[in-house]
């Protein structure tokens, strides 16, 4: 049974990674894609973000799928962590510790926090995305552009 499931797992990993790969464009239009889909992807407008992620990918001249498919670096499972890491960095940056903390903010009293809590998680969202779609936007474009060189050096002997 696990045998099964673990192929089954494989088989989808390489059919995503072949899916990725046979993407239109160049590297540089590809790793803008993936750059918008990240940066969209960190922000909490759940429902919004490929929206927002495509509409970007298209003033960057990225490629609109690879945006869509990278606002998955926030899924049900990395909501907390990444929404928590950059509610720790928009209060660190805000810096006057009279924000509210994590532990006090609860659905009843979430709010009345309002501004308090919503601009400390904007501006570390802000903050982490910009960082994030850098770095893997120029990740990317090494990976895209080292896999479109070696496949014309082993297409053309």
């Amino acid at each position: 049974m696990a045998r099964m499931l673990l192929k089954d797992v494989q088989s989808r990993v390489r059919r995503a990674m072949t899916w990725i790969w046979d993407q239109e464009g160049t590297p540089g239009q590809r790793a803008r894609g993936v750059s918008a889909g990240v940066f969209c992807g960190c922000f909490p407008f759940f429902g919004l973000q490929i929206i927002l992620s495509v509409g970007m990918a298209s003033l960057l001249r990225g490629n609109h799928l690879l945006a869509a498919a990278a606002t998955l670096i926030s899924n049900p499972f990395t909501y907390v962590p990444l929404y928590w890491f950059n509610y720790q960095v928009g209060d660190a940056l805000i810096g006057n510790g009279q924000g509210p903390a994590l532990n006090s903010i609860s659905r009843s009293t979430l709010w009345e926090q309002g501004w308090g809590f919503s601009s400390r998680l904007l501006l570390g969202s802000a903050v982490v995305a910009t960082v994030l779609a850098i770095l893997m936007g120029v990740l990317a474009f090494l990976v895209f552009r080292r896999n479109q060189v070696s496949a014309k050096t082993t297409s053309h002997p």
